[in-house]
């Protein structure tokens, strides 16, 4: 398994993924400022990573603070949890798990809990929040591998993987899943411009396991599709709204509108906490926009010239009408998604799973 992050007594040790493939180096943050930083900075990516990173930075912060009374230590708590807040907009799991350190949080302080007692309470938290993506991601797995062929190639956009999980993946744990299961599967893996997690990590990490994969320039998957030679499409999400649009990494609609138009299964993989059921639909979903030098510059290369307007947002909505399926850890969800995303979460609350297709 890759580790992608993991707590340490000196704090939060990052699989730094903006040097890879080249090279595997590590990131330590020694405080929740820095944690902020590597989420931003993108040294994490990926919606449960970024979740899970978050919970890790809110107990460093916490465990750090020199505060000796509640009253105080609410202050610091407000301030660590907006700083963190601050870091990625789109991806949903941010916010969850943020919120769920200060449910945690609020809980211990009004039962009067001490202290010591209340950073340790969310250190084992925060660990048990690691537990729970590598678990969630492998219930994906054996939920989704039937819905790939037996033999065939399959699409992905951007990274979904064990880099963007804890250590498995969500749409990439689905194709592992599908290949420890006996499934005979290559890999087209996207680009995916112009950060390239295509490139870089989704074919780093799938070479890694063995798994043959090709590398695709972006615009290259509606050729492949009308040659018949993509079966599948499988793609992880950062916010999935109460009717089932989707958002994803920039570049994902099109492929999407391109699965439709050849009759290719469009699948979406990701955990409850990334379904945002507040969020009525995908307009509604806020998209990062992030700055233009990650379009402009190339390995520190002017590639546009100066003058040129430059447009990079980090995500794009899919309507739910394009996606076959929504694999979660709990089941998979079909249309119409309002009506089965409901019934997970009252199934989920309830300990049940819902069925397989």
């Amino acid at each position: 398994m890759i580790p992608t992050l993991e707590w340490l007594p000196e704090g939060v040790n990052f699989l730094d993924q903006t040097k890879l493939p080249l090279e595997e180096t590590y990131v330590l943050a020694t405080d929740y400022q820095q944690v902020a930083t590597v989420i931003r900075d993108m040294i994490v990516r990926g919606a449960p990573a970024i979740g899970v990173s978050a919970a890790m930075g809110f107990a460093l912060g916490v465990s750090q603070s020199k505060a000796t009374d509640i009253a105080s230590l609410n202050d610091e708590v407000a301030i660590i949890a907006k700083t963190l807040a601050e870091t990625r907009p789109t991806a949903v799991n941010l916010f969850w798990a943020i919120d769920r350190m200060r449910a945690k949080y609020n809980a211990l302080a009004e039962a009067g809990t001490s202290i010591p007692e209340i950073k340790a309470a969310l250190i084992k938290e925060a660990q048990q929040m690691y537990d729970e993506d590598i678990a969630a991601c492998k219930s994906m797995g054996a939920h989704g591998a039937a819905l790939l062929p037996q033999q065939g190639t399959v699409l992905t956009h951007c990274n979904a993987g064990a880099l963007a999980t804890c250590g498995y993946g969500t749409a990439l744990g689905v194709i592992r899943a599908a290949v420890e299961r006996g499934h005979n599967i290559d890999v087209y893996a996207d680009e995916t411009r112009p950060y390239l997690q295509g490139a870089r990590l989704t074919a780093w990490e799938l070479l890694h396991d063995n798994i043959p994969t090709t590398v695709l320039c972006d615009n290259m998957a509606g050729s492949l599709m009308r040659q018949g030679k993509i079966q599948a499409v499988i793609v992880g999400a950062d916010r999935i709204a109460a009717n089932g649009d989707t958002a994803n990494k920039i570049g994902t609609y099109s492929v999407a509108v391109l699965a439709k138009e050849h009759g290719i299964p469009f699948y979406v993989a990701a955990p409850l906490s990334t379904i945002d059921v507040n969020t009525p639909d995908g307009d509604a979903i806020p998209i990062e926009q992030r700055a233009a030098t990650e379009v402009t510059h190339s390995n520190g290369r002017q590639m546009t010239p100066n003058g040129a307007a430059i447009q990079n947002p980090a995500f794009d909505a899919t309507p739910a009408k394009y996606i076959t399926a929504i694999i979660t850890e709990h089941g998979v969800l079909q249309a119409p998604y309002e009506q089965s995303i409901k019934e997970m979460f009252q199934k989920a609350a309830t300990g049940s799973e819902l069925a397989t297709a």
